[in-house]
């Protein structure tokens, strides 16, 4: 049997031929298949450079001053501060700074030099004889002698704070005490006035003779 054309059979059979040839063409234009992504292999990160570009010390503990020497006074073998032994009295008194009261009661007489907050020269004072400074007294325990000796130390630590080097006298007056004197290679003489209890109560430093005048100006 002969179909016509425009007949519904006709027309359902073309429809069904145009849609199978659609189909092919959608199989031969498909893209080939992509790779997974987790197929791909790893990439590894650049390493991170963590160091300064140039080169850094390595850091070091701060050091620490030294501690003060115990000898670190005024006096001195040679004299006290900008005071020298054998100044004249002007000198001494420009080079101490302040204000020094004292005035021999004789040309070329033994006195004391002393700042106007002293009471007694023999706690603390300049020894002046024939118009030089020759001597420093001191009573008090805050002055340090040359070498860390000072008031209130036993005799047993003045020799070893000078060992070897302190000759030892029985005292002029006080029964029990005793002079340590120490002589320095410069000239200069110490002298340390131990009491009976062997604990030094006073010390001096000058220059001999007037260094070892037990009663001072007296």
């Amino acid at each position: 049997m002969i179909l016509a054309p425009n007949s519904l059979p006709a027309r359902l059979g073309l429809l069904a031929a145009a849609l199978l040839a659609l189909a092919a063409c959608q199989r031969e234009a498909a893209p080939p298949p992509q790779e997974s992504a987790s197929a791909a292999p790893p990439v590894n990160p650049a390493p991170i450079d963590d160091q300064p570009a140039e080169n850094v010390p390595p850091a070091t503990a701060p050091v620490s001053s030294p501690p003060p020497s115990a000898a670190a006074g005024q006096a001195r073998f040679d004299g006290y501060g900008d005071l020298r032994f054998g100044m004249t009295a002007e000198q001494a008194k420009q080079a101490w700074g302040g204000e020094l009261k004292g005035k021999p009661d004789e040309p070329g007489g033994c006195y004391y030099l002393q700042p106007i907050w002293g009471s007694n020269p023999r706690d603390f004072g300049f020894m002046v004889e024939d118009g030089k400074f020759v001597r420093v007294d001191v009573g008090n325990d805050k002055e340090i002698a040359p070498g860390g000796g000072k008031k209130g130390m036993s005799a047993d630590e003045i020799g070893k704070l000078y060992a070897g080097r302190v000759e030892i006298q029985p005292h002029k007056y006080e029964q029990g005490a005793k002079v340590l004197r120490v002589s320095d290679a410069g000239g200069g003489v110490l002298v340390f006035e131990t009491s009976s209890d062997g604990k030094v109560a006073r010390w001096r430093v000058g220059v001999p003779p007037q260094v070892d005048y037990v009663e001072g100006c007296s």
